[in-house]
């Protein structure tokens, strides 16, 4: 099996002063917590962890939010309504990484005759 072709899915939600994200386990768990709220988020999140980008995007470095960040967006620094209000006016990305390429053993043992 080729190492690293998972695919991986997150919610991006483009605040007035910061982006976040959070990791999801896929799009369909997302599709059914919408139609659904008695889905517990547990089902839903990989991780109970809010990411900020610092307006740049889904794809850039991580960080984690300051708990004032938090509360100046969404109002509340529970993290857990946070996501809620992630979930539910984010947008739902999914990309699936490439096959990695290069030697499956470096060190292969001692490669001399003896």
């Amino acid at each position: 099996m080729p190492r690293g072709n998972a695919s991986q899915s997150k919610m991006h939600y483009q605040g007035k002063d910061e982006d976040f994200v959070i990791f999801v386990d896929d799009v369909k768990a997302v599709q059914d917590w919408k139609n659904d709220r008695s889905i517990p988020l547990a089902q839903v999140v990989s991780g109970f962890k809010i990411f900020v980008t610092h307006k740049h995007g889904a794809q850039n470095a991580y960080d984690a939010p300051s708990k004032s960040t938090l509360e100046n967006e969404f109002g509340t620094k529970n993290e857990d309504e946070c996501m809620v209000q992630i979930l539910e006016r984010g947008t739902l990305q999914e990309t699936e990484a490439g096959e990695r390429q290069g030697p499956k053993n470096d060190s292969q043992g001692p490669r001399q005759a003896h």
